[in-house]
């Protein structure tokens, strides 16, 4: 029970995480932008916040048990795991916090359609809150795929979570749109200034997320792979 709760609360925090990288966070911003076109409707405004955040858990969701079922129904993978994961956990995560810390460039094709896919959606109403996070939450950028494939899975394939930790984590890259929503019914000056801290803000958590990262990672090596203690 102790190792599902700190599971979820590590997978919430890369979602946030996520969500205040560069890449997510122009996506959040144009999401953000599409739920204010209603804004004289508060209740809108929240549900289209609500839906875009579902959109985004669902895709993360699939996208979890897809990746963690495949591997796991193969044999020889699923016993390599089983026996050998605390020792790929390692190097794994020295590797996502390098990428985090952008010591390693990693250039990754987006996914996201063109921008009259975009426009059509952003025309639908609600629904089309909903399928901009299933959009946006394929849209990804380096730090995004290193904090999703190279920290989530492995944690999901290690504590065989899976779809309650990938859910968590889709969460979380969409809670500040959630929040962002409340706060536009109170005034768009709010939110304008709640945007100005948040650069800084993702600018000292992406690093010290990084850091701690390389240090797991080199505990994990020296515990695991030299069994040093």
């Amino acid at each position: 029970m102790e190792g599902l709760i700190s599971g979820t609360a590590v997978a919430l925090w890369l979602g946030i995480l996520t969500s205040l990288s560069p890449c997510p966070l122009a996506t959040n911003i144009a999401a953000i932008s599409f739920i204010s076109r209603k804004i004289k409707r508060t209740r809108y405004i929240i549900l289209s916040g609500l839906l875009y955040t579902i959109g985004r858990m669902a895709t993360y969701t699939i996208l979890g048990i897809l990746i963690i079922t495949s591997v796991l129904s193969i044999p020889g993978i699923s016993y390599f795991l089983q026996k050998y994961m605390h020792r790929v956990l390692g190097p794994i995560l020295i590797l996502a916090g390098m990428v985090i810390l952008e010591f390693i460039p990693l250039n990754l094709p987006g996914l996201v359609g063109g921008v009259r896919t975009q426009r059509r959606i952003e025309n639908m109403g609600h629904v089309g809150a909903f399928l901009l996070g299933i959009l946006f939450a394929l849209a990804f950028c380096p730090v995004s795929a290193a904090l999703f494939f190279g920290s989530l899975i492995p944690l999901a394939l290690a504590s065989r979570s899976h779809f309650l930790l990938p859910g968590i984590y889709g969460v979380g890259t969409g809670l500040p749109v959630i929040i962002f929503a409340f706060i536009l019914g109170k005034g768009t000056q709010a939110t304008a200034r709640a945007f100005n801290r948040l650069g800084t803000f993702e600018i000292w958590m992406r690093r010290l997320t990084g850091v701690v990262f390389i240090l797991l990672g080199i505990w994990f090596c020296l515990r695991y792979i030299f069994q040093l203690f």
